[in-house]
């Protein structure tokens, strides 16, 4: 049986590499700006580059808002990547304060700024552009691969690609499912409830380890 993802285009995505990935698991990837196909499909991809405030303004004006609370709410497969993962958030503070969906508890911040409460004195490049391994968290243990949820099979320590200088934190260990670490600052980097998953991370651009999070997605959908 063919899945649909919708991916979801608000104008700062990372569109393409995202559908290539989604195919390359077997399934069908539509690129939409359109709420009632988002409705429609089986599960929902937000991707996405830049800051909160604009995407937010950007979805607001395509109507987008409610559909994807809605879509998160109802169960289906619901993934954020990047900006996307922060859009999960409560808030962000670039650019001044912006609201965000609010399906987490969670304020992005400045990385920056992390780095610094570590005490850090060498140079920092910001944004991080950058492959950093990402580990487990929670009570998973270290050296160890996922045993279950999003990141599934995906080895400790894989390196993934990374394009971000913001954040996003949460007082909520239980959501926390992997971390990296920049310039001594160890930050949360993926996090999931049932459903929902979010990684600052580009699984799509992260070789073998980031495509099995989509075959992960896939089999959730019933797709192998």
């Amino acid at each position: 049986m063919s899945r649909t993802v919708a991916i979801v285009d608000y104008g700062v995505g990372n569109l393409f590499s995202v559908a290539q990935a989604c195919r390359h698991v077997g399934l069908e990837a539509v690129i939409t700006s359109d709420p009632s196909v988002v409705a429609a499909a089986d599960a929902i991809i937000l991707p996405g580059v830049g800051a909160v405030g604009f995407a937010m303004s950007q979805l607001d004006r395509q109507g987008m808002i409610p559909h994807l609370k809605t879509a998160a709410n109802s169960g289906k497969p619901f993934m954020g990547v990047c900006l996307g993962f922060q859009l999960l958030f409560s808030s962000s503070t670039e650019m001044g304060s912006s609201a965000g969906l609010g399906l987490f508890e969670g304020v992005v911040t400045p990385m920056r700024d992390g780095i610094r409460n570590t005490g850090f004195v060498g140079k920092v490049r910001i944004p991080n552009i950058n492959w950093l391994p990402v580990q487990p968290m929670n009570t998973q243990r270290r050296n160890a691969p996922w045993s279950d949820g999003w990141m599934a099979g995906v080895p400790a320590g894989a390196p993934m690609y990374f394009v971000h200088s913001y954040y996003s934190s949460s007082q909520d260990e239980a959501l926390k499912t992997a971390q990296a670490a920049y310039c001594g600052f160890e930050y949360c980097c993926a996090v999931e409830r049932q459903n929902v998953f979010g990684c600052q991370f580009h699984p799509e651009k992260s070789g073998t380890a980031g495509l099995q999070i989509y075959r992960n997605l896939a089999a959730r959908l019933g797709v192998t």
